[in-house]
């Protein structure tokens, strides 16, 4: 019998394609190349199933990004989401509350899921395979960005609708502009 295919997933995220965003993918990849090809991103939308089609779904996200205005966010602390989850992220601090407000608001229609975890505004690191490797990540992680002389204030304004194309690898489908204040 032939393997059933994996629903596709679609998120929606805003890249990081500064310098804290290099700094990001630089230590992905050396703390885990398989996942060296991931570009630095905040989620708004974790990845999901969609109620409907990608082509209504981008006409939603394109009305509801109307009401959102460019803004900045700060880069904070290293964390990890141990036990739960082996991810090393670094929190989103001032400006976060944008995220959240983009989130309750692009959670609806087409795009509308039940969440598996509390919303959370973070720029990823990496993701292990396990918890130890978690813990060695989180470790190195801090210690390089205690070294990150760049700047931690992240420009967001634009977003980008993606789809997942196979485990781990995702395309952008549409970018969003934010408002321009």
């Amino acid at each position: 019998m032939p393997e059933e295919a994996k629903p596709t997933q679609y998120a929606l995220v805003a890249y990081l394609r500064d310098r804290a965003g290099r700094f990001v993918e630089e230590l992905r990849r050396q703390l885990h190349p398989a996942h060296a090809h991931m570009a630095a991103h905040i989620t708004v939308l974790p990845p999901r199933l969609l109620r409907g089609n990608p082509e209504d779904a981008i006409r939603e996200l394109e009305k509801l990004a109307e009401r959102f205005a460019a803004f900045d966010v700060e880069l904070a602390e290293v964390e990890s989401f141990a036990p739960v989850t082996p991810t090393v992220f670094i929190r989103a601090a001032r400006g976060a509350h944008h995220f959240r407000d983009m989130h309750v608001a692009f959670n609806s229609g087409t795009l509308l899921c039940q969440e598996q975890w509390t919303y959370m505004p973070h720029l990823t690191i990496v993701k292990m395979p396990d918890l130890a490797g978690a813990e060695r990540a989180l470790q190195i992680s801090r210690k390089h960005w205690s070294t990150y002389a760049g700047p931690r204030l992240a420009q967001i304004n634009e977003l980008v609708f993606v789809r997942e194309v196979e485990d781990g690898r995702w395309v952008d489908l549409a970018p969003l502009q934010l408002k321009e204040e």
